[in-house]
C-alpha cells in the first residue's frame, strides 16, 4: 500500500486530465441532439470537456453549462478562461457537497466527465461519509474497496433529466470487479442503453490504467448494451459506433465482460445455464481458498531447510505455486520431483502441543522466525501461537487462482496441501473426482472460466472461489468410469508435455460432449470462440 505521506498530490486528488482528442470524440457523439440544453461536468479540472464543446461548436445551442472543481486555484483559472461565455458557470466545491445540496432540485440533459480515481483510504472522513450516503441511499453497499469514481457515477445518473445522457471516462474495472457489482446493477436499471468503448492501447500516457468510455442514455425504448473494442483513439469513429448493435442487458449481478461476445455467443452462454446436461461446479464440491499461512515464505520450505531444522516430520507435501502444478494428476512422484529441484515443497505444520514438546531444531526454527520478525504480520500476530496454522485440511483437488493461458484443475493424489495461491476443492459425498475434473477440460467450461474470472495485472486471469463455483461443467454420470479415466489420462499427458491445451479440448469435446452428451459440434466451436476471444483480449492487456 502506498502511504498517504508518500503519495503525490495528483494521485491523492485522482486528477489525471482527459486528452482533448478523446474529449472531442465524446462530445461529438451528442452532436445534433436537440434535446440537450443543459450540461454538467462534476470534476472539470482544466476544462477539457468545455474546450471540446466549444471546438465542436455545441456551446452556442446550450442554455446552461455548469462545472464543479474542488481546487480553488484551478477553478479561478478556468473561470477566467471561460468568462467570455455567459452560459458557463464554474463553481469551486467538492462534488459530494454539491450533490448533497442539489440532489433534489438540479437536473441535467448531459453529464460529461472523467471523475477522480481516489481510493477509500485517501479520502477525508467527511468524504467517506458522504460517499457512503450516496451509495446507500441508492440501495448499494458501501465498503473500503470502493473508489470515488463509483459514487460520482451514481450521483450523476441521479442528476440526469428524464431523457438525460451521461458520458464518463472510467476505469475498465467496471466491467468485472466485485466492488462494482452494485454499480453495474444500478446502471442497468437506470439507463436504457449503454455503450462501452474500450481501448487496447493505454489512453492516458501517465498512468498504467485501462479505461473505458461509458455512454449511457435514459431513452424510452430499451435497447441494451454494446461493447466496441478499439485499438486506440485513432480508431474512434462516432458514426461507425452508432451503427453497432445492442444486446439485451441483463439486470443481474454478472460481469459485463460477457458482452465482449456476439449476440449468438451470448445466447449460447444463456442456453448452457438452463441445459439439464450441465451444472455449476459448486453443485458438486466445496471450493475454498488454500491455506492462509500468514507468511508463505516462512511456512513453505525446501528439503535443505526442512532437514536443517528437523521439520520433515511435522510438514505436509506442498504444491505451493502454479509452476509446481504441471499435470492433472498430482502424484507423489510429482511432489518428489519438485523436492529434488529444490522447490519449497514442504508446508511446516507445527502441531498444537506445547513449545517444550518440539525438537531442538523445531524450536530453533521458531526462534529464527521471531528474530527475523516473521511473526509480525497481521495473520500471525493475532494467533495464540503465531507459528501454528489454523484450518488445515487436505483437499481432493486444486484449482489455480491466477493463471496465464488457462486455470488448471488438478487431482490431489499424494495428500498434498496448498497455500492461498491455489483453491482447495472438496468433492461432495458420492462424487467421483475424476468425472468432475474431466468435465472441466472442454470448450464450454473453459469459456466460463474467462467469463467468471477477471483480468488481473499483466493480463493474468484471476478467479476466486465463488467464481470457480459459477463455472458450468457437463454432467458425466452416464459416461462409463473406465472411459472417463482413459480420456483423463490422455489429458494429463497433454498437460505434462506442455502441449497446446486445445488438443485436450478437442479430445473431450469430441469424445464426451458430442459423442456421449449429444451436443452439436457447432455449439462446441462457438464456445471455443468465446474462450479464445476473451483470452486473447486479456492476454493483450499484458503486452
Amino acid at each position: 500500500m502506498i502511504l498517504k505521506e508518500n503519495t503525490s498530490q495528483q494521485k491523492l486528488r485522482g486528477a489525471y486530465y482527459t486528452p482533448l482528442p478523446l474529449a472531442e470524440k465524446i462530445t461529438e457523439y451528442f452532436k445534433g441532439d436537440a434535446s440537450i440544453k443543459t450540461v454538467f461536468e462534476p470534476s472539470c479540472g482544466d476544462g477539457v470537456f468545455f474546450d471540446a464543446l466549444i471546438n465542436q461548436k455545441l456551446i452556442f445551442s446550450l442554455s446552461n453549462l455548469t462545472g464543479v472543481e474542488i481546487e480553488k486555484s484551478v477553478t479561478k483559472k478556468l473561470a477566467e478562461k471561460l468568462s467570455v461565455y455567459s452560459n458557463i458557470q464554474i463553481q469551486n466545491a467538492d462534488f459530494f457537497d454539491f450533490y448533497k445540496q442539489n440532489a433534489d432540485k438540479e437536473r441535467y440533459d448531459l453529464i460529461l466527465g472523467n471523475p477522480p480515481y481516489i481510493r477509500y483510504q485517501y479520502l477525508t472522513e467527511s468524504q467517506r461519509e458522504e460517499m457512503s450516503e450516496i451509495l446507500t441511499s441508492h440501495n448499494m453497499k458501501s465498503n473500503k474497496l470502493i473508489n470515488t469514481w463509483v459514487a460520482f457515477m451514481v450521483a450523476c445518473v441521479h442528476l440526469l433529466s428524464e431523457n438525460g445522457k451521461i458520458a464518463f471516462v472510467i476505469p475498465a474495472e467496471i466491467l468485472q470487479v466485485a466492488y462494482a457489482e452494485d454499480l453495474r446493477m444500478y446502471l442497468s436499471k437506470k439507463l436504457s442503453n449503454i455503450t462501452l468503448l474500450t481501448f487496447r492501447d493505454l489512453v492516458f500516457p501517465d498512468i498504467e490504467q485501462e479505461i473505458v468510455v461509458l455512454i449511457g442514455e435514459k431513452v424510452s425504448n430499451q435497447k441494451g448494451v454494446r461493447i466496441v473494442e478499439l485499438q486506440n483513439l485513432d480508431d474512434l469513429n462516432i458514426e461507425n459506433i452508432k451503427t453497432e448493435e445492442f444486446q439485451p442487458l441483463s439486470n443481474v449481478h454478472e460481469k459485463w465482460t460477457k458482452y465482449f461476445t456476439s449476440k449468438k455467443e451470448t445466447d449460447l452462454i444463456s442456453a448452457i445455464k438452463t441445459d439439464d446436461r450441465f451444472q455449476k461446479l459448486s453443485n458438486c464440491a466445496l471450493i475454498n481458498v488454500g491455506v492462509t499461512t500468514g507468511n508463505n515464505k516462512f511456512f513453505s520450505v525446501n528439503k535443505a531447510m526442512a532437514k536443517e531444522y528437523d521439520l520433515e516430520s511435522i510438514s505436509l507435501p506442498l504444491i505451493g505455486r502454479s509452476s509446481h502444478a504441471n499435470s492433472v494428476y498430482f502424484e507423489k512422484a510429482d511432489w518428489e520431483e519438485n523436492v529434488s529441484k529444490g522447490k519449497a515443497a514442504y508446508m511446516v505444520n507445527f502441531p498444537e502441543v506445547s513449545f517444550d514438546s518440539y525438537s531442538q531444531g523445531q524450536k530453533d526454527y521458531i526462534k529464527f522466525g521471531e528474530e527475523t520478525k516473521q511473526n509480525t504480520g497481521y495473520k500471525c500476530s493475532i494467533r495464540a501461537n503465531w507459528y501454528q496454522i489454523p484450518s488445515i485440511w487436505i483437499p481432493d483437488a486444486f484449482f489455480l487462482r491466477r493463471n496465464n493461458l488457462y486455470p488448471k484443475f488438478v487431482l490431489n493424489r499424494c495428500g498434498a496441501i496448498s497455500t492461498d495461491t491455489m483453491h482447495r476443492i472438496k468433492f461432495n459425498e458420492g462424487v467421483e473426482p475424476e468425472r468432475i475434473v474431466l468435465s472441466y477440460y472442454n470448450s464450454i467450461s473453459f469459456a466460463f472460466t474467462e467469463i467468471c474470472g477477471r483480468s488481473y495485472g499483466g493480463g493474468v486471469l484471476e478467479i476466486l472461489p465463488g467464481e470457480v463455483g459459477n463455472i458450468y461443467i457437463p454432467k458425466l454420470d452416464s459416461v462409463p468410469i473406465e472411459k472417463v479415466r482413459k480420456i483423463l489420462k490422455k489429458v494429463d499427458t497433454i498437460v505434462r508435455n506442455d502441449e497446446n491445451i486445445e488438443k485436450a479440448l478437442d479430445l473431450v469435446d469430441e469424445e464426451i460432449l458430442i459423442s456421449d452428451l449429444g451436443l452439436a459440434k457447432s455449439l462446441c466451436n462457438c464456445a471455443r470462440s468465446v474462450w479464445k476471444k476473451l483470452q486473447t483480449r486479456r492476454l493483450g492487456r499484458g503486452e
